[in-house]
């Protein structure tokens, strides 16, 4: 990454914001995105892919926006965003949907940050994509469930936002797979179809030519239904919380083979449990990947490491990070693994503070218990 690198990591130091982990290609970042933005330089960003915390109306254990204030939040990133990107570059945006509070009819802030983005930033909208996912479970409950007088809500919405009506976009590099009857046309045209004029005016001839798939289109049909990855394998191994809500790898993997080339720089501002990082790093992209929540940011190295990874390790890594120290992914599993006195000390401080706090909350209990396992292993 050169010059560019030294650049993002002399600001990030200066700004206060630390690195939780980097691998070959990338780093991910603990700190809040509007600093973290700031420290880029203009127009160096070549895709910002996320998914922010939506405007839901029961409020979640990962922080999300009242509706109300919602577009105005969700602004102040957007403008540093525009001002990051190169100008072929672009802002992919997944948002899901949602209610009005207590009636069934649905809110429209998904479909006004298109026009604010657009009509007070500068962003163009240089396609809407709809993401299905088919495992997505009924809601809202009182809707559907209980009084069933709406259909399960299983479609976000996708914005791809640019700075000018051209940015870098390639759409052999995400080809879909041609159907049965497409095999069949490109292996014998003859005996399966017959030229002829389409009632819209069009001649579609017999001359088909195999360009290694078919188009996509704009409706991604991804499950979002991943159960043992090694981030979730680990995670459960060090007996931590995955992240509640996490991106399935074929979304970002689509938009970054289709609006990037190897060794452009991918940027992920609410990265949760960091997939946009992985797959950034397997296509060979730099990347760096930002949270606001240390606890996230820190089990998200789970991605990077082996199931095979003992316990000990798992926790060491996390508890390293959270204690304030970068974790070096291949170095770590290169070079030994042992604790340092930083992490050592943050576990002692850590259970020490919670065990004075007196009667402590369901979160809190877990949070001890993960401490107390932690001190056990690896004292």
């Amino acid at each position: 990454m050169g010059n560019f690198s030294e650049y993002i990591r002399r600001n990030i130091y200066l700004c206060h914001m630390k690195k939780a982990y980097s691998t070959q290609y990338g780093s991910q970042i603990i700190g809040n995105s509007l600093d973290v933005l700031q420290s880029y330089p203009d127009e160096s960003i070549d895709l910002v892919i996320t998914s922010p915390p939506f405007a839901l109306l029961r409020k979640k254990e990962y922080g999300n926006e009242d509706q109300a204030e919602y577009i105005g939040w969700l602004s102040q990133f957007a403008k540093l965003v525009y001002n990051k990107l190169k100008p072929t570059g672009s802002f992919v945006l997944d948002l899901g949907g949602a209610y009005k509070s207590g009636l069934p009819v649905r809110s429209l802030y998904n479909f006004r940050v298109p026009i604010e983005f657009c009509d007070n930033i500068g962003f163009y909208l240089a396609e809407d994509f709809y993401w299905y996912n088919p495992s997505k479970l009924p809601s809202p409950i009182e809707w559907v469930n209980k009084q069933k007088i709406r259909v399960k809500d299983a479609v976000n919405n996708v914005w791809w936002f640019s700075k000018t009506p051209y940015p870098k976009a390639d759409v052999t590099q995400v080809l879909a797979p041609y159907s049965d009857r497409m095999k069949k046309l490109l292996d014998d045209p003859e005996s399966y179809y017959t030229p002829k004029e389409r009632p819209s005016g069009h001649n579609i001839g017999a001359n088909f030519i195999d360009n290694g798939g078919a188009i996509p289109s704009n409706l991604l049909q991804i499950p979002n239904s991943e159960s043992n990855s090694s981030y979730q394998a680990n995670c459960k191994k060090a007996g931590l919380s995955a992240h509640p809500a996490r991106f399935p790898s074929k979304l970002p993997e689509f938009f970054i083979k289709y609006l990037t080339e190897k060794g452009d720089f991918v940027v992920d501002i609410f990265s949760g449990s960091n997939t946009t990082g992985f797959i950034a790093e397997s296509l060979k992209r730099k990347w760096n990947s930002i949270e606001l929540d240390a606890s996230y940011a820190a089990n998200s190295s789970f991605r990077f490491l082996p199931k095979t990874l003992s316990e000990k390790d798992l926790l060491n890594v996390y508890f390293s990070i959270l204690a304030g120290k970068e974790i070096p992914v291949m170095d770590f599993l290169m070079n030994g693994r042992e604790v340092s006195e930083l992490t050592k000390d943050f576990i002692h401080a850590e259970k020490l503070h919670f065990e004075l706090s007196g009667k402590l909350n369901k979160a809190e209990r877990s949070k001890l218990q993960v401490i107390e396992k932690a001190a056990a292993v690896l004292f």
